[in-house]
């Protein structure tokens, strides 16, 4: 039987709740919302590390970020553990990747040469921009910049359609990895036809934005729900292109994001934080020839899951390095979820995280009912998410519920001990791994 083929698309900084399908009553994803319908939706998917580059380099690898080392952004992903792409390749695919990287901390705009891409042959690849109409990438083994032409996202997508059209009737299956770096701030860059959209003062805020937010999060929102409303364009045009070209049937159309955004919640911005904003993140799966029947997934599943999961789909090969789960049995019915809480985990806050942002140190677990989180101080957070959806009520300190604090700790530990995690200071971590920091705490950012 023909492996299947693995489309995995995939934003940046996408919160669950911005999204149609998850009930936000603002924005427009009809494409999205028919994703959700039609496959498997994660009502549960965690980012456990939300940040961008520990994020994506856990989807490579299957890891959790103490062990790769990638816990803060613009570091370099070692090649000590293969990557789903090092697997699929040995086991006969093809691989590409298109987008943003995030994962070679040799500067932003440099070039990434071929025995730094991790397994992926076909290449239209930039470190990272959030200049998304001015968007440089490089091409295959070429040094010399190349721009995408217009907005990336769109151009990016057209790219990967030329792609699978290029696939059509060809035997060999192959892996394509779509990285857009939308709908990261700069929220307002969205071209007029989708900003025009979206009016502010219209928008409907979650309960947990304080006043003195309101204005600025109305605001970033409508340009965020705008870069969301051009992703969702191009998923239609995917699907549709998959469709056309007669691959659909036989392939699997993952669409994920590496972490949420705050944006105002909690008094709050981006990512890094322990709160549903930040850690929840989406996940959809369509493979019409193995799950013919939509529904919904409630199980917990991680960053690190992914990487198992995709190779299990397809049949291939685990590596002992992988520190996530397959879910794969779970989701044919054959076994229980692996798991029943997910670790979330903040290992060194970092920019505009540092402590004199507010930002800490934190492990924690999300389970299908409660978030907790301890810092190195002790117990932190405590939330019923199901009393307390939009986590207005810390339950930390009261005495009602330190029995559940001490089951919720002990879970945390239980993690901690088995991925061997000792729960150092950020700064000792930072140490370990050899990594330079300025002033602020933070890997410089070069370009």
């Amino acid at each position: 039987m023909r492996r299947p083929n693995i489309v995995l698309v995939f934003a940046d900084q996408l919160r669950y709740q911005a999204a149609g399908f998850a009930g936000d009553p603002n924005v427009r994803t009809p494409h999205l919302d028919a994703l959700a319908r039609e496959g498997l939706r994660f009502t549960r998917c965690i980012s456990g590390c939300p940040v961008c580059s520990p994020a994506r380099a856990s989807l490579l690898n299957g890891q959790y970020p103490h062990t790769h080392g990638v816990f803060v952004n613009d570091v370099c992903l070692s090649n000590a553990a293969p990557t789903f792409a090092e697997v699929l390749s040995a086991e006969g695919y093809d691989t590409a990747y298109v987008g943003k990287w995030h994962l070679d901390g040799h500067g932003r705009s440099s070039y990434i040469p071929r025995e730094r891409r991790h397994g992926f042959d076909y290449w239209k690849v930039l470190e990272c921009t959030h200049d998304y109409n001015r968007s440089a990438y490089h091409a295959a083994d070429d040094p010399t910049p190349r721009q995408w032409d217009g907005y990336d996202t769109l151009a990016q997508t057209r790219d990967v359609q030329d792609y699978l059209r290029s696939r059509a009737g060809r035997d060999t299956p192959f892996v394509m990895a779509l990285s857009w770096g939308t709908p990261h701030n700069p929220y307002e860059t969205a071209p007029e036809r989708f900003r025009a959209m979206y009016d502010p003062e219209g928008i409907v805020l979650r309960p947990n934005v304080p006043a003195e937010w309101q204005q600025r999060a109305r605001k970033d929102l409508a340009g965020y729900y705008a870069h969301i409303t051009a992703l969702d364009e191009c998923v239609g045009g995917l699907r549709a292109t998959l469709r056309q070209t007669g691959l659909e049937d036989d392939t699997i159309f993952v669409f994920w994001s590496d972490h949420g955004d705050m944006l105002g919640s909690q008094g709050l911005q981006r990512k890094q934080k322990p709160y549903d904003e930040s850690i929840r993140v989406p996940l959809l799966i369509r493979y019409p020839r193995r799950f013919a029947e939509a529904r919904e997934i409630p199980a917990l599943l991680n960053t690190p899951d992914l990487m198992p999961t995709l190779l299990g789909l397809t049949g291939a090969p685990i590596p002992e390095t992988v520190q996530g789960a397959d879910y794969t049995p779970y989701l044919t019915g054959d076994a229980p979820a692996p798991t029943d809480s997910a670790l979330i985990a903040c290992y060194h806050p970092f920019g505009e995280y540092t402590r004199a942002g507010g930002g800490v140190e934190y492990r924690g677990v999300r389970t299908d009912r409660y978030t907790y989180a301890r810092t190195l101080d002790g117990p932190w957070l405590l939330y019923d998410n199901e009393a307390d959806p939009y986590q207005l009520d810390n339950l930390v300190h009261r005495p009602d519920r330190a029995d559940l604090l001490r089951t919720l700790d002990a879970r945390t530990q239980r993690w901690l001990d088995a991925l061997g995690d000792d729960f150092p200071r950020g700064e000792d971590l930072v140490a370990r791994w050899g990594y330079v920091t300025d002033e602020s705490g933070t890997v410089p950012y070069t370009w």
